[in-house]
């Protein structure tokens, strides 16, 4: 049995949000590893629309506390806690009172788009890898999930890449379906910088769409995972564009866990 150690960061996951496929998925596919013997952490926004009280959300006190640099502003840390229903795995969610209290997730009621979006999604990578390093759990495969999680992979080969924690671990992102066209305004790629980041390494967010946070994740992650899913044409030209890449197509039916089984254990050979 494997004894890999398994991050996935996400956008959302059952039984707390659902509003895309991506919340199912990762509620099957970590309890299946770690019935494979696979240690589990997972991470995701704490979206104001999850009910706390019912889903006995707690906040972690020794985690919380790191203030998150995005851009020219510091945002304080605040982790929260909660358990999926009949699995033994934990859901740690990245939680600020300024961008995640808001009682929606990517539009408002009347279906525009939040303007920091890209703030959000900053300080949830940021935060994520932040509190992996409290936790001291050095993960062998980080598995980013959808375009909120596209600058995890830049900074692991970058910022993290000597940190003791994330020193071996490798980068996976799987890409789903969107049809979000929204510009967001200022520089994003200032925003994104840190420590041993150029301009050079922010080229693919010149665009400054969520397509720029995609083209980001695959161009620095380890591995590209697609879906059989019906790809909007912006996104399969994405895929078109990184043809170089290491890009495996996973089918959502039968062979799902076994596809994503072998292809952790290749990726940490």
């Amino acid at each position: 049995m494997s004894k890999l150690r398994i991050l996935y960061a996400a956008t959302e996951i059952l039984p707390f949000l659902q509003t895309t496929k991506v919340a199912e998925f990762l509620n099957t596919l970590p309890q299946a590893m770690q019935e494979r013997g696979m240690e589990i952490r997972i991470f995701v926004p704490r979206f104001g629309i999850i009910n706390e009280r019912k889903n006995r959300l707690h906040e972690v006190v020794r985690l919380s506390g790191i203030n998150i640099a995005v851009g020219d502003d510091e945002k304080p840390l605040v982790i929260k806690v909660a358990s999926i229903p009949n699995a033994k795995l934990q859901v740690y969610f990245i939680d600020n009172e300024d961008y995640f209290h808001r009682k929606s997730v990517f539009v408002d009621k009347n279906n525009k788009f939040h303007q920091d979006n890209d703030e959000r999604a900053i300080f949830f990578c940021k935060g994520v890898l932040e509190t992996v390093k409290k936790l001291g759990w050095a993960p062998d495969i980080v598995h980013c999930n959808d375009w909120m999680t596209g600058l995890i992979p830049m900074y692991l080969k970058t910022t993290y890449k000597k940190d003791p924690i994330f020193k071996d671990s490798k980068s996976m992102f799987t890409v789903y379906n969107h049809n979000y066209t929204h510009k967001f305004a200022g520089d994003l790629a200032e925003k994104v910088k840190m420590l041993d980041i150029d301009d050079s390494m922010l080229d693919n967010l010149k665009s400054g769409d969520i397509d720029s946070f995609l083209k980001i994740g695959m161009e620095y992650a380890d591995s590209v995972i697609k879906t059989n899913e019906d790809f909007s044409d912006n996104i399969n030209a994405l895929f078109s564009d990184f043809t170089s890449k290491n890009i495996s197509t996973v089918c959502a039916d039968d062979t799902l866990l076994d596809s994503y089984y072998n292809l952790y254990n290749e990726l940490s050979r």
